[in-house]
């Protein structure tokens, strides 16, 4: 039995904190579907059998979840980073440290923490740094982009596209302190946004929860977060339009996402995934760098 979006969401947050007492007002928190709709929904849930009496997930459960499985994250991990010089003269942006933690570790711990089993790390710029992460991660396979400056990340979006079904795509420059935001299981392909009255970063605009517009700046709508996901259809039309926008005139000079956002929007339905601001930040220049951690203020 197919699962409605509101059901998927509520089995999900029972599914990720099945060790504790998890209340509905908690799930209600979490999901942000008012308590009264909560419990309808478990209500639904109980009877189909996918949840017991204290509010459990079922090994029917289990099973509703498994056609929604993600099957892999995929790290665009190649740039330079020229605006956090001067400490990516040496380092790669994704390896430098934050309060004593590389920044793309705080990604792959949520992603291992997901039982997400296969990470996929596009690397680039001083690419041999990134073996380091072997002897935490030993099934990271890693794919080698050495045309990283020759344009932007859709250069290694087009290394992987032949992987997007089902899959995390991340930027590798983000600082997570909310590891649930990496799920186990996604309903259909989305994008985190951070819901914002005002913002001169990359933004959307959005329509019945569906991304209709990617822009730099506006109001009243979503500040982009760097971490989306693809399910098997949407994972296999990235397959053939990352190719064609990439070697249409100015091609290698876009980013990845716009290729489902922008230049194919019209055969992609991808909607937002809301979280809050303090759940990710987004490392972009050195004076951002020494506000964070004091360790870089010298």
């Amino acid at each position: 039995m197919e699962l409605t979006k509101k059901q998927f969401d509520v089995l999900v947050t029972i599914e990720q904190n099945k060790e504790n007492k998890y209340s509905q007002r908690d799930i209600s928190k979490d999901t942000n579907i008012s308590i009264g709709y909560v419990n309808k929904i478990i209500n639904e849930l109980f009877e189909m059998g996918y949840i017991d009496s204290k509010t459990k997930i079922t090994n029917e459960g289990i099973k509703a979840l498994e056609p929604y499985k993600v099957k892999r994250a995929i790290f665009l991990a190649a740039g330079f980073g020229s605006r956090l010089v001067p400490i990516t003269l040496n380092t790669p942006k994704p390896l430098v440290m934050v309060h004593g933690k590389k920044i793309i570790e705080t990604l792959l711990d949520a992603v291992v923490a997901a039982e997400i089993p296969e990470i996929i790390i596009v690397r680039g710029y001083l690419k041999d740094q990134f073996d380091i992460l072997l002897h935490k991660y030993p099934n990271i396979k890693f794919v080698d982009n050495l045309l990283y400056n020759e344009g932007n990340n859709i250069l290694s979006a087009y290394m992987v596209k032949d992987l997007m079904e089902n899959a995390y795509v991340l930027e590798s420059d983000l600082v997570l302190s909310n590891p649930k935001l990496i799920r186990k299981y996604e309903y259909s392909s989305n994008f985190l946004g951070i819901p914002v009255e005002k913002t001169d970063d990359w933004c959307f605009e959005v329509k019945n929860d569906i991304i209709t517009k990617e822009k730099i700046g506006g109001v009243n709508c979503y500040q982009m977060v760097g971490i989306s996901y693809y399910d098997s259809v949407d994972g296999k039309k990235l397959n053939k339009d990352i190719e064609e926008v990439l070697k249409s005139p100015g091609g290698k000079e876009k980013y990845w996402e716009q290729v489902q956002l922008v230049e194919k929007k019209n055969d992609y339905k991808i909607s937002v995934r809301e979280c809050k601001i303090d759940d990710i930040i987004e490392i972009d220049t050195f004076n951002e760098l020494k506000k964070i951690d004091s360790i870089y203020d010298v």
